[in-house]
């Protein structure tokens, strides 16, 4: 039997996953709709997958994944969502999951996922492969009026430029990101030092410049 602990807010999605999972005789699925909960519920009982959403009141699937890892280091799981979760990468890899299932998976693929997970394999969709960017973009301007020998920006701070392409708040961003306005703030901070820059206008147009950003992207 393997047992699946399913934590998603909306009660609608997790009862019709659990109906579509459990057609298979062998699979036994465990309904919360609160992180808070799934904390408790995990100090008593165990699970060989659990299938958490991204985005939850309280505190998110990222959160929530990092925090039992933290306790139970073995515990396979999976962010199940809805959401485009390209810009957030990193940070799920960083929180220690599995991998990520999308929540118009088929059952098929669902299940797939899962098997995936308790053989210890990573479950990264093919779609989000191909949209991955480097890690570290390194630059070299060989034309430029300015000194910009070498510019180098992190995934984060790319993404963070993005944001601010697209005419976010701090506020936005962070929420968008998963991290504390001040995390904002202090790679906005390194981000201007790098491109020589003092204004989000100026960073937008010189990350432009440089190709760190597409502006038509953004219309």
């Amino acid at each position: 039997m393997i047992r699946i602990l399913l934590v998603d807010d909306h009660p609608s999605v997790g009862e019709g996953t659990k109906t579509m999972l459990e057609q298979d005789p062998e699979t036994e699925v465990t309904v919360l709709v609160s992180p808070v909960e799934a904390l408790e519920v995990l100090k008593h009982e165990t699970f060989d997958v659990c299938l958490f959403d991204l985005n939850m009141p309280v505190f998110s699937g990222i959160e929530l994944t990092k925090r039992i890892l933290s306790i139970y280091p073995d515990t396979k799981i999976l962010i199940y969502t809805g959401y485009e979760i390209s810009s957030h990468f990193n940070l799920l890899v960083e929180s220690g999951a599995c991998g990520f299932i999308s929540k118009t998976s088929t059952r098929e693929q669902l299940n797939n996922a899962i098997r995936c997970a308790l053989r210890e394999e990573s479950v990264i969709p093919v779609a989000l492969l191909k949209q991955l960017r480097r890690t570290e973009v390194r630059l070299s301007q060989l034309k430029s009026d300015k000194a910009h020998d070498d510019v180098s920006i992190n995934e984060k701070e790319q993404e963070i430029l993005q944001e601010v392409a697209l005419g976010k708040s701090n506020k936005d961003i962070a929420g968008r990101l998963f991290i504390s306005q001040r995390t904002v703030e202090y790679n906005l901070t390194r981000i201007f030092q790098k491109l020589k820059v003092s204004s989000r206008s100026e960073a937008i147009v010189e990350a432009s410049r440089l190709g760190l950003v597409h502006l038509q992207e953004f219309e």
